[in-house]
Formats: structure tokens, sequence, C-alpha cells
């Protein structure tokens, strides 16, 4: 370790001199409480630090130490489940010891040394072996099989020894290479160095969340990346939680990246109580927290979206499907703007620092579909809210994201302040990756990409026309175009809308959501040819299965959907009987 000791500090920045020899992202212990940092630039000895934890009270000639290795994780069985701050260091435990506000130079460990996992070995003495390879599994929740896996650092060829199934802790030696390589249950790897895999592979399967506006219209693909955009109060947070709880992934990171702490005591409180809906347990048995509100150390909110992605990588390694949920990305950037002004660097758009969109791709591209070392199949879809000021699309964090994502859900003011939930606006949205899940959609309802299509132009046309009702009134519009308004509001409030508060509707599964869009548009087309054939629309919205399609939501479970049907046969009847009393109506 190299000694040196401080020269000035600028809030969460220090200065430091005598650190030749020292790396960029080298680890650093500061001062005499010996305070977490990095070193985030080098000259010629002086280096320049940010600081993870408060540093009020430090002084100029207190020593710094480098540890000469970069931030790393340690990665093993007891992850899941746990609540870290953005460094790793286990909330749970810190407030057992230290309260309820972090000490500064409290350490914890991330992972209990002490706890005995039952060990799996998976392979023998003189078996091949690579980084990545799997030699063992240990049961980590009811959950989450965790595969020990080879470093990716390790040389070795062939097993030289191999634990008998028994009970270890992370400390134990479980396996040896012909090189002497040693192999723990847990292992280290650098925050800010993405893990290695064979090859990126296209994305071909959909990230199914139970939301209808996002599974139907704008769908995210299993190893795909989404932008969350929405002003104050229109419910990023509560969206992100709706698909953490729902979606199909097999592992959730969530990351509260300085948000305020009553919003991320929601969270903390929330998540151990829900109920995994596919295995009947905890949700936390599949979740890993980070926590880092607005109210602690600046830099340490910089790196917690590193420290997810980098557990997202090594579950993904395993061959899971992980979803990581970032909140929110304007906070992390807001953070990297401090710490630019900080160490007087010339500032960019609003101030923020010129390599924003270069941090931004570093950790939207780690995201992605997988070919791991082991030869297995792994995903990581990256979710992220922007929290632009005053709903503001235009400000450089949501446009810099743009860039870097493929799925744009636009929260609208309006419909959140008319509390539609999800107030993800159809206009404003977008998704790249219809193409791409396609393929799984027609296997699964070959209706789907006609009728989404039918959807969105219907109610593109109701856009535009509500702007001519302004102008001149409902009653001078045609029933053609008066029936446009009518289904597009069916569309609103019996598809779009969704409660979280419905046992039944909180949560759809493809088959409903499928069935419910394709009977609403059937309505449509089947009243548009009565408005043809000359029969008024009042008398076709006097139908008593109008109502009935709206409420279908709620009133059909998923395990149902024959009810759905029986909907149809009556919608056909009404619409027959309409037909006919009105062509005798005609006919005398």
């Amino acid at each position: 370790m190299i000694e040196g000791k401080v020269t000035r500090i600028a809030g969460p920045i220090v200065y430091a001199s005598g650190l030749d020899g020292c790396g960029l992202y080298d680890v650093v212990s500061v001062g005499n409480a010996q305070l977490i940092g990095e070193i985030i630039r080098l000259e010629s000895g002086s280096a320049t630090i940010q600081i993870y934890e408060d540093d009020t009270g430090m002084s100029v000639g207190e020593p710094v130490l480098c540890h000469q290795r970069p931030l790393s994780l340690r990665l093993g069985p007891g992850l899941v489940g746990t609540i870290y701050d953005g460094i790793q260091r286990p909330l749970a435990t810190m407030y057992k010891e230290g309260g309820a506000f972090l000490l500064p130079g409290q350490r914890a460990e991330p992972l209990d040394g002490e706890k005995k996992w039952s060990f799996k070995p998976s392979l023998q003495v003189g078996d091949p072996i690579g980084p990545g390879f799997v030699i063992g599994t240990v049961e980590e929740t009811s959950s989450i099989i965790h595969k020990i896996m080879v470093p990716p650092n390790i040389r070795g060829r062939f097993l030289d020894f191999m634990a008998p199934e028994d009970e270890y802790t992370i400390e134990d030696v479980v396996a040896r290479t012909e090189l002497g390589e040693e192999i723990y249950l847990a292992q280290y790897w650098p925050v800010r160095q993405p893990r290695p895999y064979q090859r990126k592979m296209e994305v071909s399967e959909p990230l199914f969340t139970g939301q209808r506006v996002i599974d139907v219209f704008f769908p995210l693909a299993k190893g795909g990346t989404a932008a969350i955009p929405g002003g104050f109060g229109t419910g990023k947070t509560m969206t992100q939680h709706a698909i953490a709880k729902w979606c199909d992934a097999d592992l959730i990171v969530y990351i509260g990246c300085g948000e305020r702490g009553n919003e991320m005591t929601d969270v903390l409180v929330e998540f151990p109580s829900l109920i995994d809906p596919r295995t009947g347990r905890s949700l936390m048995e599949r979740t890993i927290l980070i926590a880092n509100t607005s109210n602690m150390p600046v830099a340490a909110r910089e790196v917690s979206l590193y420290s997810g992605i980098t557990l997202a990588e090594y579950y993904r390694d395993m061959g899971m499907t992980v979803a990581i949920m970032a909140d929110s990305t304007s906070r992390w950037a807001e953070a990297l703007r401090e710490l630019s002004g900080r160490m007087e660097e010339m500032p960019a758009e609003e101030g923020f620092p010129a390599y924003l969109p270069t941090r931004l791709a570093e950790f939207y591209e780690r995201a992605g579909c997988v070919k791991t070392l082991n030869g297995e199949g792994g995903s990581i879809s990256v979710i992220g809210a922007v929290s632009p000021p005053g709903g503001d699309f235009s400000e450089p964090v949501t446009q810099h994201t743009k860039r870097f994502i493929r799925c744009f859900w636009a929260l609208d003011r309006d419909l959140a302040n008319e509390r539609h939930y999800p107030a993800i606006g159809w206009i404003d949205s977008y998704s790249e990756y219809v193409a791409e899940v396609r393929p799984w959609w027609d296997a699964f309802d070959e209706r789907w990409a006609a009728i989404r299509l039918d959807a969105m132009n219907l109610l593109k046309r109701e856009q535009r026309l509500e702007q001519i009702v302004r102008l001149i009134g409902p009653d001078a519009v045609p029933d053609s175009e008066r029936l446009v308004l009518v289904v597009a509001e069916m569309l609103r409030n019996g598809f779009l809308q969704q409660s979280a508060f419905d046992a039944i509707d909180v949560y759809s599964v493809a088959g409903k959501q499928v069935a419910i869009l394709n009977l609403m548009m059937n309505f449509y087309h089947r009243s548009a040819e009565l408005l043809k054939k000359g029969v008024p629309l009042l008398k076709i919205l006097r139908l008593p299965v109008r109502e009935d399609i709206i409420r279908i939501k709620t009133t059909v479970p998923n395990d149902k959907l024959e009810m759905i049907q029986e909907v149809e046969s009556r919608m056909q009847g009404q619409f027959g009987e309409l037909e006919q009393r009105f062509q005798r109506m005609a006919a005398v």
C-alpha cells in the first residue's frame, strides 16, 4: 500500500499528494476516520479523490492510504434479500451497529462470513474447467439457486481439488486448480469493469410485466433498455414497483439513486411484505435493493448504478433473466454535475459535465441478452426512471438517455392528474422492440400485431379529432368520427387504465390482454358497419354489452378467459338484433 496526505478539500472531492504508483480508480482510505474513496484523476503523484462518505471535519494533512486495487463488490451467496448502500455496505447490519445514521468510517462485511451454505458440487477432481464454469450450487433462497462459478480471472484448466457435498462458509476453499488457484463460494469484481461473456445475442422474447399498455403497445424485450421519464407525481416509482413485482424476471435489482427518503422508505417497507406471484413467498427472495437517498453522500450515489449493474451481471452469468430498476438516473446525473463542479471542470449544457452521454452509455450498454462464458443464455433488462425538471423532456438527461435506450415510456401529466394509471402516454411513447418480439407474440396469438396497429391508429385519430371537437363541439362531428371518440374512450378506461388496488386488474396475462383489445376493436368495426347501413350511433351506444366490455378487466379473472368469449357472443347477438330491427323499420 502507498501512503500520502491530504492537501486540499472541496466537499466530497479531496486532493492528495505522495501517491506515486497508484492507479486510476484505485480505492483509498482517507483521513483519520479511514473514509472510503476512489482516485478519479492522477497528475504526477497528485491525486483527485472522491469520497463515498461524509467527510465533515476532515483537515488538510491527514493521511491517505492507497490499496492499489479498484473498487470491487463481493459476489456470492447472501446477496439476495439484502439492502445495501452504493458501496455494498449492508444497511441492516450498519443500523444495528451504529443507529439510524451512517457514521464516518463505519464498516460492515457485505456477506455473512460465518453463515454456512449447503454446497452441492457438480464437478470432480480432474475435470476440465474454464472461466465461468459452474463447479457447484447453493440454495440461496427458495426462489434462487446460486451457481458457484469459476472467476473470470482464473487461468487453471483442470481441478486439482473439489470439496465434497457439505456445508461451507464463503471463506472456505471449495475447489483448487492445478496451478494452485483457490476458488471460494464468493469472489470479487470491479464495479466499473463489465463482466465478460462469449457474445451478445439478439433479443427475441418480451419481458412480460402484466401491464397492458406496456406488453401490448410498447413492449420491452428481455435484455432491452427502457426509460420512464416524467415530472414529479406522475408515477415513475409506482410503475417501477409494479414491474418489479409482476415481471417474469428471475431476479430484480432495485437501485434507489438519490430519491427522497420517504419514497425509499416505502420501497424498503413494502418490498419485504410483497408476495411473489410466481412462488407465493416474499418478493425479497428474488430481490436485491440498493438504497442511496438524496441526503446520503453524493459520490456514493454516483457509484450506486455501477454497483447495481455489477450485481446484475453476476446473476446473468448464472443464466438468469435479471431486471434492473434505476430510480432515478436524473439524480445520478446531478451527482455527476456536483462532482464535476467541485473539480472545476468546464460545464456543458445546463451545467452537466461534457462526459454525461459517455457515462449514460457505459451504464445502458451493459444491458443485453448474452451467451455466458459457460454457454448458458442470460439477460439484463434496464429500466431507468428519468426526472426532468418541470416535466421538460428536452433537458439533457432525457435527450441523451433517448440515444441509448430503445423503449420510451413517457409519463403524461394530464393522465396522472386524471388518476389514470399507469400514466404512460400513447402518443409520445414508443418501442423499437416490436419487430423483435413479434415472432414470440405470433406464436402465442397471431392477432397481436394486427389489433395493436389497429388500436394505435384509432388512438392517433382520436388525438386529431379532439382538436376539432374543441373548436366546433362534439355535436357537429359526424357519427363515424364520434364513434372513434367513443371507442378510444373505451380503450382508455377498459384497457390502458389499470388499477393497482384491484385483485383482478392489477395483473393481466397475455391471453387476456389480446382478448380484451380484440373484443374492443371488433366492437368498433361492427359499429362502423352498422353506421354505414344507417343505424344511428345513439342506438349502438345504448347496447348493454358496451359496459360489459369496459368492465372485463375487473370482472374476468386471468384463469377464466372463456368468460370473454361469452361477452363476445352477447355482443354479436345484440348487434344482430339491432341490425334486424333497423331493417324491419326501414322496410316499413
